[in-house]
């Protein structure tokens, strides 16, 4: 039995790394759920993230989704570990859930996937590196902890930036006041003590304001977007799992589920999709 490939979000962001899935894995069928009417999740606590995040996970395994991506970096930090280590085993065993802050972290440091932490790989471990992100995930300190496992060599900037979610949910994607906030966030990355060398946009609402970050970025360092790494490593994970590849159909669809009002939803995830999007409302039930 096939199933869509599940892609979740506590609202619109994980659509840029839909969108990159979907140019990546074209034959391949998604199904992307929202939590629009509980987001945002980043201002929530643990236990509250995993309760929301196992309920979208356990309602696209309903669905008929072999494999889940939390495309969603709090998610990803917060819950994931919990999820894979107790809520599959129990409950959906045959089933598989990945995030998106290891795959992100791997391509920081250039670790090859599925690194392992503590064995020697080749690539750069070392160097100066800024994880751009919202107050939530720097203050969960996810990518600086998996780095540390990963790439002990590297030293990290974090820099919390809380306006571009907003300014990207807002259309505000140039002019005068998205300039200013651009500029505000990146000036004590670029100007801080550590000469940066690559620099991950860890929110996937912030590709949306590539360009401008792109204006003010001197050329010599490396921007990396999580939908781009994700949707590549996502392909490998597959290719190594052939098992789970299988069972994924295969007609190029995708189709869009939100807990929230629709009408929003269709108008902000074109925004981000830049085709038209039609989405369905969605109750996902708590779990016992």
């Amino acid at each position: 039995m096939t199933g869509r490939l599940g892609v979740f979000d506590s609202g619109f962001g994980g659509l840029t790394v839909l969108a990159d899935l979907m140019a990546a894995m074209p034959q391949t069928d998604f199904l992307y759920l929202g939590d629009n009417a509980r987001y945002p999740y980043g201002t929530r606590g643990f236990d509250t993230v995993l309760e929301f995040t196992t309920e979208a996970v356990d309602y696209l395994f309903r669905r008929g989704c072999p494999v889940v991506l939390l495309a969603c970096n709090t998610a990803s930090a917060k819950a994931l570990r919990t999820i894979q280590q107790q809520f599959l085993p129990a409950r959906w065993p045959d089933r598989r859930v990945l995030g998106v802050v290891r795959p992100s972290v791997e391509a920081l440091a250039e670790l090859p996937p599925g690194a392992i932490p503590g064995v020697t790989v080749p690539g750069n471990a070392t160097g100066n590196v800024a994880i751009l992100a919202t107050p939530g995930t720097v203050a969960s300190r996810s990518f600086v902890m998996e780095l540390e496992k990963l790439a002990p060599g590297i030293n990290v900037v974090q820099q919390a930036c809380p306006m571009w979610v907003p300014l990207v949910e807002n259309g505000e994607l140039d002019g005068p006041g998205c300039r200013y906030f651009v500029r505000k966030y990146l000036e004590p990355v670029l100007n801080g003590p550590l000469e940066i060398s690559r620099m991950l946009l860890a929110c996937t609402h912030y590709p949306l304001l590539l360009d401008r970050i792109s204006e003010i970025t001197p050329p010599d360092v490396q921007i990396l977007t999580q939908g781009k790494i994700v949707a590549e490593r996502m392909v490998d994970w597959l290719t190594r799992h052939p098992d789970f590849a299988a069972r994924l159909s295969s007609g190029g669809g995708s189709w869009f589920l939100t807990t929230d009002d629709t009408a929003r939803f269709n108008e902000l995830a074109t925004m981000f999709m830049t085709t038209p999007v039609v989405s369905e409302h969605v109750h996902l039930p708590r779990l016992c």
